[in-house]
């Protein structure tokens, strides 16, 4: 049996220091929006109780599906590279960027550079970039295949962006974890569902990637940014429809409007024609922070 964790939107903080230059640009709404709202709601001991009760459960690998910083200051970026070392090893860990990590142009490509190992295919050993996804990694049964929603928009915006690009590389990726019998993960930031996101926060080229979904495959989508515990299903005319799975956000504290601080934590085994899989979300609750286990759901097999 393959365990494979999933986290989602660290947002972690505190902010470092902040030059009125770095503000000059989108990143003075949300340096705002950090001071009156997210440091009051996200909070670092949380996502360190998730990570330690994570570990606890001994997962053979972790997918991470962005937002792993807040206005994607160069500070920012190192600390969570830091994060990342601390976490695991690029071998326990696999990261897609977020639309936080790409806030203003040229983060984008700073973030990969710093977070590359963690975001590199397994045969791939040039400096990592916005152009080098989706990535292919397998371990064990499990093909993980990541996929970069992320861009830098205008203030008050956070849409994801699939083009046509990543799209034909995506299904070539898909045909090639198919043809090895592997349990095909995508991870995205953004949800690739309709109606999951607002106009101003939705991911762009919905409709290319499930025509892609529909016909290479795949056994699981993986993402962040809505910070909600979702499960929505992409229909296939042969097959069995797709779950895509989204999360709360791993350092929400308890009494917003947000769901508090959740991972999940998915049990694979079986073969292509009878894969076997549940998924168990654990969450925060009460007033230590403790980590508890809210519920568990049968994805395939019975």
């Amino acid at each position: 049996m393959f365990r494979l964790a999933h986290l989602s939107d660290i947002h972690l903080g505190p902010l470092p220091d902040v030059t009125y230059r770095e503000l000059a640009s989108k990143r003075v709404t949300g340096y705002i929006n950090w001071q009156r709202n997210r440091r009051k709601k996200l909070d670092d001991t949380i996502i360190n109780s998730l990570v330690r009760h994570l570990k606890s459960n001994d997962p053979d690998h972790t997918a991470i599906t962005g937002d792993l910083v807040n206005l994607a200051l160069d500070g920012e970026i190192e600390m969570a590279r830091q994060w990342l070392q601390d976490t695991g090893s690029p071998e326990q860990l696999s990261v897609v960027p977020g639309n936080h990590d790409a806030y203003v142009p040229g983060a984008l490509d700073r973030a990969c550079r710093a977070w590359g190992p963690w975001m590199r295919g397994d045969a791939e050993h040039e400096p990592v970039d916005s152009r080098g996804f989706p990535f292919f990694r397998k371990r064990g049964p499990v093909a993980l295949i990541g996929v970069s929603s992320a861009r830098a928009t205008a203030p008050f915006v956070a849409s994801g962006f699939f083009r046509r690009k990543q799209a034909q590389r995506l299904g070539e990726l898909l045909d090639r974890a198919g043809a090895e019998g592997l349990f095909r993960v995508i991870m995205i930031h953004h949800p690739p569902v309709y109606r999951a996101a607002g106009p101003m926060n939705r991911l762009h080229g919905i409709s290319l990637f499930q025509k892609i979904l529909r016909k290479h495959g795949a056994e699981v989508v993986l993402h962040g940014h809505t910070h909600q515990p979702t499960i929505h299903w992409i229909k296939r005319r042969v097959s069995k429809p797709v779950p895509v799975i989204g999360i709360a956000a791993a350092g929400q504290g308890e009494g917003g409007r947000r769901p508090p601080a959740r991972y999940n934590l998915f049990e694979i085994e079986g073969t292509p024609d009878a894969w076997q899989v549940s998924m168990t979300e654990y969450g925060i609750s009460g007033p230590a922070s403790s980590v508890h286990k809210l519920a568990t759901h049968q994805l395939y097999g019975e």
